[in-house]
């Protein structure tokens, strides 16, 4: 439902983000009656040619084969380049993920390839004003004020924000660069998106990622979505839902506070309350326990305390489930039903289930109900997480995170030790970049840094209330814009506290306009990854190789050389390149790169890709199936696309990539597998191994630990191992033998080198053994509160944390509307980069809050008013109002891609001349609140309070 047009300003920014017109909008960009008009109305995303005014059209045309830069799918584009400008683009028909198919964001990318918003150049605010620098000014100074920091205050007083639209190759270097200069505060927007995900499910099964491909939806016979609006916020991966539908009559289930575009093609939907998932989930389990639905020999042979989750359930009969949920006792029944009788079923989820203050026991109930239906490790089963940039995947694995190294190594010193012989570096040298001294028992290389959600308070909290010897003094913004973060009252407070703000995009974002600063803001301009190459993961954990398109546009430079060129200002680029070549323009080989990662990955099997073998499945993407991923014929023969990990060992082993996790029907050489033995071998007395059962092929018929040289000697089979493999893995195991020998000789005998373990229904080091639902921090239901009460305040890693104080308080009658978010079709993300692309920006001109006839009703709103938004936390936007029965009574829905406004004040005299986007409005973040997940300090945005009134 969009926004009627009427009643609305020419200046979109001046008039608080009311918006302009379709006739001035065309105007102000400069695109003839009919242009994006037409644009709009393309099936599949064909796009007209724009052809570049100065390029001759008989140009010879090169084709460029790349990816969406939007969300995590991967779609295929051909680009069309003539002269270096970039003219047209087509949708990839061959591609096997998205065969032609693409989406508003997609079809309009080839704006890239002129970024009329975009910086042009570095930048630096000087008494309110922005000067232009040169490259050279620019790191000299960022270098000179960084160094300062670290020699008053210690490297933890730096702040590294990266991003999940770095390539594979830009992440790594960004993690390796914090780790140089000696911090852990370092972290991209998986924190805020799905970081409860890779907490909830790694304790569960092992690994924390999406488990099957998106085209084996298309072998669901049930489709359970909870928390997540594909048809808007992943289309193309809504095709292949809609292939299952077809094919085999699949029944779609939907679970979700809205009525949304994906519901409209459900064959059930249950409207739950935000933030009872949990009860929810327990409520089908309860049906299936009590109907003897689930798989009994699946839990027997594969599963670890089922028993302790059919205590659980018990707490949650049909008539409190609807007490606590709002769905009726037929509703969850059915939900229940339908996914017992149509098996193999899938599970699908995002940030509607993760955004939560008990996300990561949200994401362990999902996979406990898989876990029950015996739907795991199977083809057109497990959890299919869809994630919402397009390399966020790879971002998480690369460990571009404050609580781990890449690979999900962690911090501890054998960590640290691991990734320094990767690098060829002496581990004192490493350890020397660190703080020394201990707080809270814990030296600062060893601790969790600080989260992104939470970098304000890192700024803002007092010296003697964090774990690290000063606060946050300076901060890189690098491709991560600040809107994305709840409580934007102390983003703008500590935007303005800072000594220094350095914001590196090819976007000015909202770190570098929100705040009252007049001095010490740096714009610099990096390229987009369209101007660079280097691979990319999708959701289903495929690399691709990204070639470049088109030069990088204006001064802009690629997010590598600017790192290299600060490394060496910093005076430590030997050291961050030692392993990695340089070009004769003095630039970092991105092929070097990804074999350096690749060298380090064991843990993930992110190890036997290689740049060369990723290139040739990108050039050859046509000849893989889009039902199986697999290349019947070609060069890649036998390969599944992109060698989702766990490609084992090393590229020369030639493993063909995992596109089903956990799959024990397949020989661990073909892509089988097992749950990860990640937990250890017993608890409390009982076995943590597997019970009989095993992938095919495996001569240890029954569960077995984790390999080690250890483990190899014990089986016979140390001197199955070369010469050079024995060197290199004496005393190792296959997380840290950089020969690959330990991981070939268990893959030899048919075995997983992870081991072969249960899934675990409880966690013994979380706060909850098994989920338990709390009620929200801001929840509507105060009768609730004292039997699902939430935490007691507590510490998580180097901040206090606030719990059980923000809930006591009782904020319903001054805010008695329920808030959530979500996101649209047109934009992605913070927004800026797509509401500065004008085929986008004209689809919708507005940002809106939904809410139900009768609440508007009650408050005298029309369809189209402006409305006063309030947060319980003060925070007020300025906006219209959609009225619409698709919310129900007593909530409320905004899409969070919006800023550029804040309480109703434009923020367009703060931008750079020419870099205004074409559309700006509010940011949902304004009015959403506190609250935080004690495992992954993921930030609660679906369920808060607020009130509306007629502006």
């Amino acid at each position: 439902m969009k926004l009627t047009r009427k009643s609305v300003t020419a200046q979109p920014a001046k008039a608080a983000g009311l918006g302009i017109n379709r006739r001035q909008f065309m105007k102000q960009v400069g695109i003839t009656s009919g242009g994006i008009a037409a644009a709009s109305m393309l099936g599949t995303g064909m796009m007209r040619r724009a052809e570049a005014k100065d390029i001759p059209h008989d140009a010879p045309i090169e084709i460029k084969r790349t990816v969406c830069s939007s969300c995590a799918v991967g779609c295929g584009l051909y680009a069309e380049v003539q002269n270096g400008v970039w003219t047209g683009q087509e949708p990839a028909f061959d591609h096997p993920f998205n065969s032609g198919g693409h989406c508003a964001k997609g079809a309009a990318l080839r704006e890239h390839g002129h970024g009329e918003k975009r910086l042009k150049y570095p930048m630096k605010l000087v008494d309110g004003k922005w000067k232009k620098l040169s490259w050279k000014q620019a790191i000299n100074e960022v270098g000179d004020k960084m160094l300062d920091v670290r020699k008053e205050s210690g490297p933890d007083s730096m702040y590294f924000m990266g991003s999940a639209k770095f390539s594979n190759e830009g992440c790594y270097m960004y993690r390796k660069m914090a780790a140089m200069w000696g911090t852990n505060n370092v972290d991209h927007s998986a924190r805020i998106c799905h970081s409860s995900t890779v907490a909830g499910v790694a304790n569960t099964w092992g690994y924390g990622a999406q488990t099957n491909s998106f085209n084996d939806i298309q072998n669901a016979n049930a489709i359970f979505i909870i928390g997540a609006n594909p048809a808007e916020a992943h289309p193309v991966a809504m095709r292949h839902l809609l292939i299952a539908k077809e094919k085999n009559n699949a029944k779609l289930i939907t679970v979700d506070p809205r009525f949304t575009r994906t519901t409209a093609h459900a064959d059930l939907h249950c409207a739950l309350r935000p933030g009872t998932d949990i009860p929810f989930i327990y409520g089908m389990l309860w049906h299936i326990f009590e109907n003897g639905w689930e798989d009994k020999t699946f839990i027997k042979e594969r599963v670890f305390e089922m028993d302790t989750i059919r205590e659980e359930v018990k707490k949650f009969p049909p008539k409190e489930v609807e007490l606590v949920t709002g769905c009726k006792e037929e509703e969850v029944y059915q939900a229940a039903k339908i996914m017992a009788e149509n098996r193999p079923g899938t599970v699908i989820w995002a940030m509607g289930g993760t955004q939560h203050t008990i996300g990561s026991s949200n994401t362990r109930a999902y996979c406990i109900l898989q876990l029950a239906l015996g739907n795991m490790g199977v083809s057109g089963g497990g959890t299919n997480i869809f994630r919402g940039h397009d390399n966020v995947q790879g971002a998480t694995d690369i460990g571009l995170l404050f609580d781990t190294l890449p690979g999900y190594y962690g911090l501890k010193t054998g960590a640290w030790k691991h990734w320094s012989h990767v690098w060829d570096l002496d581990f004192d040298w490493v350890k020397s970049r660190f703080d020394p001294n201990e707080y809270l028992g814990r030296v600062p290389m060893n601790t969790p840094g600080i989260p992104c959600s939470r970098w304000h308070d890192g700024v803002l909290e007092a010296s003697d209330e964090l774990a690290q010897k000063n606060p946050v003094r300076m901060a890189f913004f690098w491709g991560q814009s600040v809107n994305t973060s709840t409580r934007q009252n102390h983003v703008r407070e500590a935007l303005d506290k800072l000594e220094t703000v350095v914001v590196v995009d090819p976007y000015p974002t909202m770190a570098g306009v929100m705040h009252n600063r007049k001095n010490g803001v740096y714009l610099l301009p990096a390229s987009t990854q369209f101007e660079t190459e280097g691979s990319v993961s999708n959701s289903g954990r495929s690399q691709q190789w990204r070639e470049k398109v088109i030069e990088p546009l204006f001064e802009s430079k690629t997010d590598i050389e600017i790192m290299y060129r600060l490394s060496q200002k910093l005076g430590f680029a030997d050291e961050f390149t030692k392993r990695i070549a340089k070009d004769s323009n003095d630039m970092l080989v991105i092929e070097d790169i990804t074999r350096e990662l690749n060298r380090g990955m064991w843990t993930i099997g992110m190890s036997g890709q290689s740049p060369e073998r990723l290139k040739m499945h990108t050039q050859n993407w046509g000849t893989f199936s889009n039902k199986t991923l697999k290349a019947e014929g070609g060069p890649a023969k036998g390969d599944t696309y992109g060698l989702p990990w766990p490609c084992w060992g090393t590229p020369e082993q030639k493993h063909p990539g995992t596109e089903i996790l956990y799959d024990t029907s397949k020989n661990v050489l073909d892509g089988g597998g097992n749950f990860r033995a990640r937990f250890g071998i017993e608890y409390q007395g009982e076995s943590l191994l597997a019970d009989g059962s095993f992938s095919k092929g495996a001569e240890i018929e029954d569960g077995y630990p984790e390999f080690s040289a250890d483990m190899l000697k014990q089986l016979g089979w140390w001197d199955e191992l070369t010469a050079e493999e024995k060197a290199e893995a004496e005393g190792k195991n296959w997380k840290t033998d950089l020969s690959g020998g330990i991981q070939r000789i268990a893959m030899k005998h048919g075995c997983v080198p992870n081991g072969n373990g249960k899934a675990r229904c409880i966690v013994w080091t979380f706060p909850d053994i098994a989920p338990v639902h709390r009620e929200p921090l801001y929840t509507p239901r105060r009768d609730l509160v004292s039997k699902y009460p939430t935490y007691d305040d507590m510490r998580v890693h180097r901040l206090p944390t606030l719990y059980k104080t923000l809930q006591e308080k009782d904020n319903t009658v001054k805010y008695p509307l329920g808030m959530t978010s979500g996101r649209l079709v047109e934009y992605e993300g913070g927004g800026e980069e797509s509401r500065s692309n004008p085929w986008l920006a004209e689809l919708q001109q507005e940002m809106f809050v939904e809410i139900n006839p009768a609440d508007a009703a009650d408050r005298a709103i029309g369809n189209g008013d402006t409305v006063w938004l309030e947060g319980a936390e003060g925070g007020r936007i300025k906006i219209k109002a959609v009225v619409t029965p698709r919310i129900p009574k007593g909530l409320t829905w905004m899409p969070y891609h919006f800023a550029g406004v804040m309480h109703g004040e434009s923020l367009e005299p703060n931008y750079p001349e020419g870099t205004v986007p074409h559309v700006l409005g509010e940011s949902v973040n304004t009015a959403l609140t506190y609250g935080y997940d004690p495992i992954a300090q993921i930030q609660e945005t679906k369920a808060s309070l607020c009130q509306i009134t007629k502006a």
